[in-house]
């Protein structure tokens, strides 16, 4: 099931600023509401409330931004503060950075996941075992 259907990631309905499929930008992208990439953006995105990269988008810089959803390409690496759902035909080549994560099958993703943010506490490891103690020598018998 998506997460655009339940309308926690960004509706592309409801997308604010919109760089289209014949659009190159080059550059730092500081939005603070919703943007939807149809075209090519080289750099970073960051403040988005959600980015949607299309099928034909094509992102080369880091995303932070409170919810993504990845339909195209993005190369570097992602934080989304809320959620994060990498769609059949998307491709993630970079690290990402979510509470809660979603991918479909067919997606590509090569990189590292990280999830929970910074107050997330720590994974419990297991405890190491217990050396084993040297086994006593008999001690001789005098006859």
């Amino acid at each position: 099931m998506s997460l655009l259907s339940k309308g926690a990631a960004p509706d592309p309905g409801h997308i604010e600023t919109v760089i289209g499929p014949e659009t190159y930008f080059q550059g730092v992208v500081t939005v603070r509401s919703s943007l939807k990439i149809e075209g090519e953006v080289e750099g970073d995105i960051t403040e988005a409330k959600g980015v949607y990269v299309a099928g034909t988008g094509r992102v080369k810089g880091d995303i932070n931004a409170e919810s993504v959803v990845i339909a195209g390409s993005v190369t570097g690496d992602i934080t989304a503060t809320a959620h994060l759902e990498l769609k059949a035909q998307g491709r993630i080549v970079g690290n990402v950075r979510t509470p809660r994560i979603l991918i479909e099958e067919g997606a590509v993703f090569d990189g590292n996941c990280t999830m929970g943010g910074a107050d997330a506490p720590a994974a419990a490891k297991a405890p190491e075992p217990a050396p084993e103690k040297p086994k006593a020598k008999p001690h001789p018998v005098a006859s």
